[in-house]
């Protein structure tokens, strides 16, 4: 009975042994999923570019006639299934759900005020775009690297990722994810899409920033709560 398997999920640990840390890091994470949501809006807005995944999945959804929130879930259930045949729940929790659950639709409904807010094409402006460009794709950044670094359980997309660099071993892991987000990239244009430099730039930077954030969070914030890696 001690070995569960419920007790090997991602945030477990700190759910039984300290309740009020654990809907702290639920909040955070949620927070940071739904920022996620809402800056793929505006990126997808302005038709510069999002992040890989979710360039392969606007592809594959255009395609197939689907909105990006149903498609996403149904392509996230069937890689979550994946995941946790290959390696348990280990890398899933509350984070994995909120991920795989909010974002696309997140994305359909941000983009729907949009349209119902501003002008026809107002994100395709000489000065609107670039700065929302710019904005969303910083705040895209930065929210997905708290999201990966809140040990709160990855998305399927992520965790298969985090399964490959565990795999190869002495591979750090921004060089796995540049690679793992090419692939995606590819997917989406074998779909049909051409990526834009917005596409390029995360597949590039994603990883690093994750490492980045990861680091910060490990210091002042993990550190703090008295977690050790």
């Amino acid at each position: 009975m001690k070995n569960k398997w419920y007790r090997t999920w991602a945030g477990y640990d700190r759910l039984k042994e300290n309740k009020k840390e654990f809907t702290g890091n639920v909040i955070m994470v949620v927070v940071a999923v739904l920022c996620m949501g809402i800056s793929l809006s505006f990126l997808l807005e302005t038709d510069l570019g999002t992040d890989p995944y979710t360039f392969m999945n606007v592809s594959i959804s255009e395609t197939i006639g689907w909105s990006l929130g149903n498609w996403q879930l149904v392509f996230n259930t069937a890689m979550l299934i994946t995941a946790i045949l290959i390696t348990g729940v280990k890398l899933i929790g509350p984070g994995s759900i909120a991920n795989m659950v909010l974002i696309g639709y997140t994305v359909d409904l941000c983009r729907w005020i949009l349209h119902k807010v501003f002008p026809e094409n107002f994100f395709m402006g000489p000065v609107a775009r670039p700065v929302t460009f710019i904005l969303g794709l910083i705040a895209f950044l930065i929210s997905a690297a708290v999201y990966m670094n809140s040990r709160m359980g990855l998305s399927p997309y992520d965790a298969l990722g985090k399964i490959i660099c565990n795999t190869a071993s002495g591979l750090p892991f921004f060089i796995v994810r540049i690679a793992f987000d090419s692939l995606a990239v590819a997917l989406g244009m074998i779909f049909g899409d051409i990526p834009s430099i917005g596409t390029i730039l995360m597949a590039i930077f994603l990883g690093p920033m994750i490492t980045f954030v990861g680091s910060f969070m490990d210091r002042y914030i993990f550190k703090k709560s008295g977690e050790k890696k």
